[in-house]
């Protein structure tokens, strides 16, 4: 093996490896949030050394403020893919309808819906709230790309952080016909209230 060839693979290892400590930190600050998660927690759950974690990425603020801004992109990215696939009229339903069904694909993942929640409610620490204002900035710049006016935009934004909530609360695994919160679930999900149901 040529030693660009090596060194390519050390590379990539590391690249790999660096994803699979975000993939566990991600986890763990979905369940017990910045405050509640140390940097051994995170070591545990990718199965390395607290150091390694250290190593890769200074402070435990840096690694969760690392977790969140992509846990945001993701959605921007998604919102972004549907702008960018072909002309979007702000009047047409079915260009709204796809919009919603790109955040909508995405909630399957709550793990990272849970880490935007806690970094939107971490307004406590100076750099989360910093860089969550500026994250929903940066959403928000992207949905007014479709020609909606801002109060489109704000309630599409609103519509969104209702699902968050409501699946932060786990409301779609408690389903009961005599709470009224149901009828709400129902009325948010619609079609996509099947696929939040927990295993049988």
């Amino acid at each position: 093996m040529s030693t660009m060839n090596a060194a390519a693979t050390v590379r990539m290892a590391a690249e790999d490896r660096r994803e699979l400590v975000l993939a566990a930190a991600t986890r763990a600050f979905a369940r017990h949030g910045y405050a509640g998660t140390s940097t051994d927690a995170v070591a545990r759950e990718a199965g390395v050394s607290q150091p390694y974690v250290v190593r890769l990425f200074g402070s435990k603020l840096d690694l969760f403020l690392e977790v969140f801004e992509r846990s945001v992109r993701r959605i921007e990215a998604a919102f972004a893919a549907v702008i960018d696939a072909g002309p979007f009229d702000p009047d047409s339903e079915d260009d709204k309808a796809r919009m919603g069904v790109a955040y909508t694909d995405l909630i399957a993942d709550q793990d990272f819906l849970q880490v935007m929640m806690h970094g939107f409610s971490s307004g406590g620490v100076p750099e989360i709230a910093a860089a969550a204002r500026r994250c929903m900035g940066e959403v928000f710049a992207t949905i007014r790309r479709t020609g909606w006016d801002d109060e489109q935009c704000r309630d599409f934004v609103a519509y969104g952080m209702l699902l968050n909530v409501m699946l932060s609360m786990r409301a779609p695994e408690h389903l009961d016909p005599d709470d009224p919160l149901t009828a709400l679930t129902a009325c948010a999900f619609g079609e996509h209230l099947d696929l939040l149901q927990p295993p049988a």
